[in-house]
This record gives C-alpha cells, sequence and structure tokens, in this order.
C-alpha cells in the first residue's frame, strides 16, 4: 500500500445558510492521480481552498505528510509541497511568460531583499538556476517559444498551461489541478492528458478537478464524488462509472 499523502477527516464549510461541504473525508496515497467529479456547485473548488490554506474548515481536519495543516496561510502550506492551479487562471499579465513561472520557485529561493540587492555572487547563481528550472517547466507544457512574451497575449488554454509551468516550478509533491482542460481544444486536451500521466510517471500525487469526464477516466486510479457538499461515492473509474448514485446525479446514463 502506498503511503497516505493527504487525509480529509470529517471535513465541513459552510457560508451562511449554503452547506459548501459537509463531513467530507477521503485520503490520497502518493504516486496517483485522484480525480474530485461533480456538478458545478458540488464543493470541488472549496474543497481545493480548503487543502491549499485559502479557507478555513469549520469542522474537521486536514492532514499532510501526517501533519496537520488545516487553518495555515497558504504560504505555509506551499511551502511543505502543495500547489495549485486556479478555476479561474491567476497570473501576473504585465510579466513575460517566463518570469510568472519563475515567481513559482519562491518558495525555493534562500535570497532576500537585502542579499539580492547587493547582487552577492550567491544570488546571482541562484537566480540562474530559478531561471534554468523556469525554462524547463515551460519546455515541459510545450510554452517556451512564449517565454519572452507578456502573459497577457496568451490565449485562455495556454494561460493554463502557464499556470501548470508555475506550479511545477515550485516543486510540490501534491499538485491540485483546477479544471486544467477548460478552453483547450481536443488536441491540446489530449496533449494535456499525456503531461499529467508523465508527472504521475516522474512521481508526483495530483487530485484533478475536471468536467472533461473523458480526461478524467483516462487519467485517474481514483475517483471522489461530490454533490451538494457531501461524498456520495468513492472508487475506481469503473466502479464510479456504473454508480447508481453518479450517474443519476452527474453522470447520466452515456457513463453506464
Amino acid at each position: 500500500m502506498a503511503e497516505v499523502l493527504l487525509d480529509l477527516q470529517g471535513v465541513s464549510l459552510a457560508f451562511g445558510g449554503l452547506r459548501a461541504l459537509e463531513g467530507v473525508s477521503f485520503q490520497v496515497p502518493g504516486g496517483i492521480i485522484k480525480a474530485v467529479i461533480g456538478p458545478n456547485g458540488a464543493g470541488k473548488t472549496t474543497l481545493f481552498h480548503l487543502i491549499t490554506g485559502f479557507l478555513t474548515p469549520q469542522q474537521g481536519r486536514i492532514f499532510f505528510r501526517g501533519e496537520e495543516i488545516q487553518g495555515k496561510p497558504p504560504h505555509v502550506i506551499a511551502s511543505r509541497g502543495i500547489a495549485r492551479t486556479f478555476q479561474l487562471v491567476e497570473l501576473f499579465d504585465h510579466m513575460t511568460v517566463l518570469e510568472n513561472v519563475m515567481v513559482g520557485r519562491h518558495r525555493l529561493s534562500r535570497a532576500g531583499l537585502l542579499a539580492s540587492a547587493l547582487r552577492l555572487p550567491w544570488t546571482r547563481r541562484e537566480e540562474t538556476e530559478i531561471m534554468q528550472k523556469a525554462w524547463g517547466a515551460l519546455e515541459f507544457v510545450g510554452l517556451a517559444d512564449w517565454a519572452r512574451q507578456p502573459a497577457a497575449v496568451l490565449p485562455l488554454g495556454l494561460k493554463r498551461l502557464l499556470e501548470i509551468a508555475r506550479a511545477l516550478a515550485s516543486e510540490p509533491e501534491l499538485l491540485l489541478l483546477d479544471e486544467p482542460a477548460s478552453g483547450l481544444d481536443v488536441h491540446e486536451t489530449e496533449r494535456l492528458g499525456e503531461m499529467i500521466l508523465a508527472l504521475k510517471d516522474q512521481g508526483l500525487t495530483i487530485i484533478l478537478v475536471e468536467h472533461d469526464m473523458s480526461l478524467t477516466m483516462e487519467v485517474a486510479q481514483e475517483i471522489a464524488v461530490l454533490n451538494y457538499g457531501k461524498l456520495i461515492a468513492e472508487g475506481p473509474p469503473r466502479a464510479i462509472q456504473r454508480h447508481p448514485e453518479v450517474i443519476a446525479a452527474y453522470l447520466g446514463s452515456d457513463w453506464q
């Protein structure tokens, strides 16, 4: 059995009278791709916000590598080795594509403001390494040709790939992808699936929120299904495709 990397225990959160998540519990073993699916409003992005510290659960606990992380600020959780992309793309549009990815390595940088201002030899070496790693991430997602362009000029699909490159630059152990195929055409989605599987083969653990069920069923080893903030099913893709409650709530009869 693979080591449990992420463990959610009875996680709940309400906004006023709206129960966004209610008693959600599941585990993510290291080295797998786990998808979280469900209708719009099911609580998927809220779950990502809780894992990454943008929201704090009102009940329940979240463990990463055995350490309790709920309620910790996002930068602390990121420093533990968790990176994410966003449903609504979050980039620095005025910066170049390369600079956006370099920002993603901030958690691995040792240089502070003073050392950077003094341009000490070791800070220059570190900056060169950061740039090289950023180039590598851009090459992996196929954006190296755009490196010197402002991020603002990228079409939506490529902006999503840039977000993935920036997340990879931080060298995470756990990567959360929030609807990465949104805005991609068929060929780009196929390439995305290949990238996700390649990252898994490199040892990265991935949680995927995605409405493209063909992509999800192709890459995921486990799937958790949310509906109205509750976990209604969990298991391998074949079992989820046949689950009556999942078919009724989300998939429809085409996946039987």
